[in-house]
């Protein structure tokens, strides 16, 4: 079994739900290979000799990284997904598991976003390079499908959260970017923090132990062309998060909205009935825990890290 980016958030989550099971998977990390390029991904295959493979490897970041990134993200993202699919192939690995992004789903998709609407529309522009390269790797799986009876599944998980997070603020998502500041400014004793756009868009979380599970249970029960949602179904707007952020954190000071920022997806919710009815997945973990849980992990880590 081979899981490509488990070195990373999502993928050291899985890594550990796979051991659970009493199971010792081929870890593929980025300072090992390089899965842009096909003579990397040609050498990982010949060491791990994976019947199972679990793609989760992704280069992916907020709304400034991607305006930064686009063309990176567009090429690193298709080029390493082609790549794992071919090799899959040609080593006759059993079944690929694929990771796609609801950044996939068009702009203005009718809420809840629902899997059949995915090719109806452009997606939010901000985003668009990063979730058009995703999206053709579930073209890549349904034509290796038909063509080489290649058991190719993909999902698609919405933003996910959780302890391991990148709190780096040039390319964190928006939950580890409200911990960071927010506990910065406590500690600090500020008394404001600027975040981006008005506060109006909606998103879904999904607490990343609750991901994994999801993948896991794919992984083992679901064999059919179709792309899955991976959700909670709710959503929240990002100004609701803020202030639960501020209350979670201690930060009680003023947040101020910079609307020349942009806002990203106006609305952002799944139907994630599909999941539940074909490998029977639901999430879990209710939202204000699994953020206590984050906000403790982050801090947790700056007691531990190191000084200059």
């Amino acid at each position: 079994m081979l899981i490509t980016g488990g070195g990373g958030f999502l993928g050291s989550h899985l890594v550990e739900r796979v051991r659970s099971d009493g199971i010792e998977p081929f870890v593929a990390r980025r300072r090992d290979y390089d899965l842009t390029a096909a003579q990397d991904v040609e050498r990982l295959f010949a060491t791990a000799q994976p019947e199972l493979v679990i793609h989760l490897a992704a280069e992916v970041g907020g709304i400034g990284a991607n305006r930064a990134n686009p063309g990176r993200y567009w090429y690193a993202n298709l080029m390493m997904g082609a790549h794992v699919i071919e090799q899959s192939r040609l080593a006759g690995a059993r079944k690929v598991v694929l990771l796609g992004t609801i950044c996939s789903y068009p702009k203005f998709a009718p809420v809840p976003f629902r899997e059949d609407d995915l090719w109806n529309g452009y997606p939010e522009e901000t985003n668009a390079p990063y979730g058009v390269a995703k999206k053709a790797l579930l073209v890549g799986a349904q034509s290796y499908r038909e063509q080489y009876g290649l058991d190719s599944v993909y999902l698609m998980p919405v933003n996910l959260y959780g302890p391991r997070d990148n709190f780096d603020l040039q390319t964190s998502h928006v939950i580890p970017a409200l911990i960071r500041k927010m506990v910065e400014a406590h500690d600090r004793g500020e008394h404001e923090i600027v975040l981006w756009g008005d506060g109006s868009p909606t998103r879904e979380f999904l607490y990343v132990e609750d991901a994994a599970e999801g993948i896991w249970l794919a992984a083992q029960r679901y064999d059919a062309p179709e792309p899955v949602n991976l959700g909670t179904g709710d959503e929240i707007s990002i100004r609701d998060l803020a202030e639960l952020v501020a209350e979670l954190t201690g930060f009680d000071g003023e947040i101020v909205w910079d609307s020349s920022k942009p806002n990203g997806q106006p609305r952002r919710r799944l139907d994630v009935s599909r999941a539940e009815e074909l490998f029977g997945f639901r999430a879990r973990t209710p939202f204000r825990d699994g953020l206590e849980r984050t906000i403790a992990w982050y801090r947790s880590s700056l007691a531990v890290a190191p000084t200059a």
